[in-house]
């Protein structure tokens, strides 16, 4: 959607994020490793220009220095909710990339291709319009597309309301559910894990609660919640995850009304035993209106497996 980088850029990129769980404990004696996971943003400033960086799981953690650009891909002032961003390596060289968009009250899907060097290929950018009614209302918005290889693959669109509704799409935007059974008064989530039979979620509270919540594939749709943390949580607005070794979770909570963003190594969802290790304040400022995970879109490397 807006990633502007090279084939070594990504590379990089995905050094951090799929080296082994050196910082996320699968049980509480967990040892550390010498590998550092990490994550990967995406967001669009308030001049319409892309706007991407690395967060390292060290201690404390550190952000990697900003690349903006493409510049000036979509009106000012208009992105304001994003899903995490995909991008897939192309013959001969370059990248494909894609992902969903809310620019003032319209859902877009938008795409483009970069070339060798980085730079947007000429005709290959697009912007479709999915819907209008995307108002403020919607805090929250993921599409999950889980795979096994080259031989299953599924999607869902999750919608959040600040009312608390969640809504969930399958069968690409036709098969529309709601449900109202999440925990009170909740802020914000985020995707941590899937699998065939359900897609999971950590969401956080305006009392401060951090619970899991799983959405079985079936119909209709009825979460599973449980309570991570009782207190504590309230400050975050924007929660944004990726995978860290074969169980962990690496959580970036972003507090919009001071700028700041912590991190978490969150080991496997076990409820209220779930193993968390607070990492820290991450170096930088965190003022655009969102930020999204960037993955790899290729076959099983963007599943997540939190829970």
């Amino acid at each position: 959607m807006w990633i502007r980088r090279t084939l070594q850029g990504v590379a990089a990129l995905a050094g951090l994020t799929m080296l082994g769980a050196a910082l996320v404990p699968a049980t509480a004696h967990a040892q550390s490793a010498a590998t550092v996971c990490g994550l990967g943003l995406s967001t669009v400033t308030a001049g319409g220009d892309h706007k991407e960086f690395s967060v390292k799981a060290t201690k404390p953690p550190t952000a990697g220095a900003p690349i903006v650009g493409p510049a000036g891909l979509y009106p000012d002032g208009k992105a304001r909710l994003a899903s995490s961003v995909g991008y897939e390596p192309v013959v001969p060289a370059g990248l494909q990339v894609g992902g969903h968009l809310v620019l003032g009250s319209d859902m877009y899907y938008s795409s483009y291709w970069t070339d060798g060097a980085g730079d947007v290929v000429p005709g290959t950018v697009n912007l479709t319009k999915v819907g209008g009614g995307w108002g403020v209302d919607y805090v929250y918005f993921e599409q999950s597309h889980y795979t096994e290889g080259f031989n299953y693959s599924r999607s869902a669109y999750y919608a959040l309301r600040d009312s608390g509704q969640l809504i969930r799409w399958t069968g690409g935007w036709h098969n529309r559910q709601t449900t109202t059974t999440l925990p009170a008064g909740i802020k914000t989530m985020t995707l941590i894990s899937q699998t065939r039979t359900y897609d999971s979620f950590l969401t956080t509270t305006a009392a401060g609660g951090l619970y899991t919540v799983r959405v079985p594939t079936t119909s209709p749709l009825k979460p599973v919640v449980k309570l991570v943390r009782g207190s504590t949580w309230q400050g975050f607005e924007t929660l944004v995850s990726e995978k860290c070794g074969s169980q962990g979770t690496l959580l970036l909570g972003i507090d919009k009304d001071t700028k700041t963003g912590y991190l978490y190594a969150v080991g496997h969802a076990k409820g209220t035993a779930t193993v968390i290790q607070g990492l820290g304040k991450v170096t930088g400022t965190f003022s655009d209106a969102f930020y999204s995970r960037q993955f790899l879109d290729t076959p099983e490397a963007g599943n997540l497996n939190g829970e």
